[in-house]
């Protein structure tokens, strides 16, 4: 039995949700977001939460169970909170930069990286070291968040590279004499 997906999802005073078959759609202050569930699993709102179990106990019903659960607590969360993901950048030189509808990144590289912003994601840089990314829909901003660490990576040596703000940096040592 899945302890996540026995749970429901409570959906907040001021934010609507409607499941239509087996779509999902959430509609709150930050925006709308909708998920289409896989056909082994059940959906269905009543009395303000939603609710998700498998149509069958098949493992392949069951192991999506959470999943679909997981997924509609993210949409909730998403339109009422919205997620965010932070990135550090370290290294002589290294900076971010918003420039319109671009982020420009100054990686020890020759030339400058642009990243043009998606829509619906929101990137900001307090300082030049730091890049912020938000937005409704999680996936979305982890996405942008590792296409970004992407273009440098932290390296083991010095720590140089873009990184998470969470992010442990395994150290190794140099070569010795």
């Amino acid at each position: 039995m899945s302890r996540i997906g026995k749970k429901p999802v409570d959906v907040p005073s001021g934010v609507t949700a409607t499941v239509n078959g087996q779509d999902v759609n959430v509609k709150g202050p930050k925006g709308e977001l909708a998920f289409r569930v896989h056909d082994e699993v059940v959906v269905e709102f009543k009395d303000g939460k939603v609710s998700v179990q498998p149509r069958t106990e098949s493992k392949g019903a069951r192991s999506k169970w959470g999943m679909s659960r997981t997924m509609v607590s993210n949409l909730v969360e998403g339109v009422t909170k919205g997620f965010e993901k932070k990135l550090e950048i370290s290294g002589v030189g290294y900076r971010a930069a918003v420039q319109g509808k671009e982020l420009v990144l100054a990686l020890g590289y020759s030339h400058d990286v642009k990243y043009p912003i998606p829509e619906g994601i929101e990137i900001k840089c307090a300082k030049p070291t730091e890049i912020l990314i938000s937005g409704i829909d999680k996936q979305r901003v982890g996405q942008v968040a590792a296409e970004i660490r992407e273009f440098r990576g932290p390296e083991p040596y010095k720590g140089k590279g873009v990184k998470y703000a969470n992010e442990f940096i395994f150290r190794k040592e140099g070569k010795k004499k």
